[in-house]
């Protein structure tokens, strides 16, 4: 409640109209727009049909691209679950909130999505994959940790995708999804958009996904035959040791991958049906990418800076503002700029505590921007040396502690195999994409220090990691708190 209380200090008086948007210039206000919200895990941004991988089937979510603004370039914030997922709820880098590290508890203190459109006038539901309690992975999470999410059909974290446990709203008591779980997961969803389609009230609706997160072996035995190992073909940058576990790893994980674009279709499907969709932002992203064996990572890890483990497919739909075509954008996108560019659109005033940018303005007025760059990093890294990185509409630049290690021309270069940070003819780039790096990580009070330091910062009597979870959720609770 008292959350609640201070977010409805947060909307401002004159940023609603009578239950409508202000929109630019002269442009009549607009009913303000319900948001559908499709996250799923360990996506890489590369493998759909529309971004070009060779392999995967996914028609519904191409179609879904054709319609939408296609950012080409989004980053997650982090890419490991926690801290992507934490950074989207609050709008904030891992390094502000201290949630860098998979299961930890999300602070009753931060201010976060939910509870900013409830104070809005907005009704809201989650389904599906968590994974910001703490608590251990299958218990109950109740009310008062779900930051602001009311109708609830969640669990904190698990990828037994065939035998899966959610609770309902306040209920503990401990259910299972029938079936693969993203399948019954999205009937539930349909339920929700039917059940609010006629209310005058907006509504935002998130549904967490577990696949196509390892185990790949757990994905529909019918999808999973539509990708013979032996025909899987492999990026270049796949190292030779890894290229057998590549393509056994990569048969389930793009059988999940199309199992979820069956998802996406149904979701469609609904919000047409329902009448809802002209007024509906609908997105489609993931927490973060898959290695696959790419530059040498073993297959199933993540949090890396390359394309494949940061990079995350980021589809925008909202018909009401871009009509029905879609637009690729040049224009890069990161984790904490998502709360503040909903809100955008939504008409709602934006808290101050928020660090990521507000890409609105620029979508309503038809724009994009290649020049901007959109920050990402690895803070205390267990598959991957410490780095903050920046990503632009071209080019990918990475520090290390060492300074100024990595930049890769994407354009030319998309399976980053060519370092040119010591080439003579990119000195100027090099020189500007480190100030810009120095410039946002002074914005976000952000020093850059080994990963150690972070963990004796915000987690001092933390003596490891990863954290310890037990599946019983009697571990001991692991809250970021920062030390004087």
């Amino acid at each position: 409640m008292k959350k609640t209380i201070r977010a409805l200090a947060i909307v401002a008086a004159g940023s609603l109209i009578g239950g409508q948007v202000a929109a630019a210039g002269n442009t009549p206000p607009v009913k303000r727009p319900n948001i559908v919200y499709l996250m799923a895990d360990e996506w890489r941004a590369s493998a759909t049909g529309y971004a070009g991988d060779p392999n995967v089937k996914t028609p519904n979510i191409d179609r879904l691209a054709k319609q939408s603004w296609n950012f080409r370039n989004a980053v997650s914030a982090l890419p490991v679950c926690t801290a992507h997922r934490a950074a989207l709820q609050t709008g904030r880098f891992p390094t502000s909130t201290g949630m860098f590290l998979n299961d930890a508890h999300l602070p009753d203190e931060e201010l976060c999505m939910a509870e900013i459109f409830d104070a809005a006038g907005y009704t809201t539901g989650y389904i599906g994959k968590w994974h910001l309690d703490g608590h251990g992975r299958t218990g109950y999470i109740p009310p008062e940790r779900r930051q602001g999410w009311e109708w609830w059909r969640g669990n904190e974290c698990t990828h037994d995708y065939n035998h899966s446990a959610y609770y309902e709203d306040d209920a503990n008591v401990k259910k299972f999804w029938p079936g693969y779980d993203a399948y019954a997961q999205t009937k539930a969803a349909q339920g929700y958009l039917r059940d609010h389609a006629n209310s005058p009230q907006p509504f935002v609706l998130m549904l967490g996904y577990g696949p196509p997160h390892f185990p790949t072996g757990s994905a529909p035995k019918e999808l999973q035959a539509l990708y013979p190992k032996e025909s899987i073909k492999l990026p270049a940058n796949v190292t030779e040791n890894w290229k057998a576990e590549a393509r056994k790893q990569a048969q389930g994980y793009y059988a999940h991958g199309t199992a979820l674009d069956q998802c996406v279709g149904e979701i469609m499907k609904t919000l047409d049906e329902t009448g809802l969709a002209d007024n509906t932002i609908l997105i489609f992203t993931a927490d973060h990418g898959e290695s696959l064996g790419s530059h040498g990572i073993r297959p199933l890890k993540k949090m890396a800076f390359w394309n494949e483990t940061a990079g995350v497919p980021f589809l925008m739909r909202y018909p009401a503002v871009q009509g029905q075509a879609g637009r690729d954008l040049r224009m890069p996108i990161t984790t904490p700029d998502v709360l503040p560019t909903l809100l955008g659109f939504a008409g709602v005033e934006k808290p101050k505590t928020l660090e990521g940018g507000d890409v609105s303005p620029t979508l309503r007025a038809g724009g994009d921007d290649a020049d901007r760059t959109a920050l990402f990093m690895s803070v205390y890294p267990a598959e991957s040396v410490e780095y903050r990185a920046l990503r632009s509409g071209r080019y990918t630049f990475v520090r290390t502690l060492d300074g100024p290690k990595y930049l890769f021309d994407n354009d030319q270069d998309p399976l980053q195999l060519t370092n040119l940070i010591d080439n003579p003819e990119f000195a100027a780039g090099r020189a500007d994409f480190n100030q810009r790096l120095t410039k946002e990580l002074a914005r976000i009070k952000d020093d850059f220090r080994p990963g150690p330091a972070y963990l004796a910062e915000w987690y001092p009597a933390l003596k490891k990691t990863p954290i310890p979870y037990d599946d019983d959720g009697t571990k001991p609770v692991v809250t970021p708190k920062r030390q004087p």
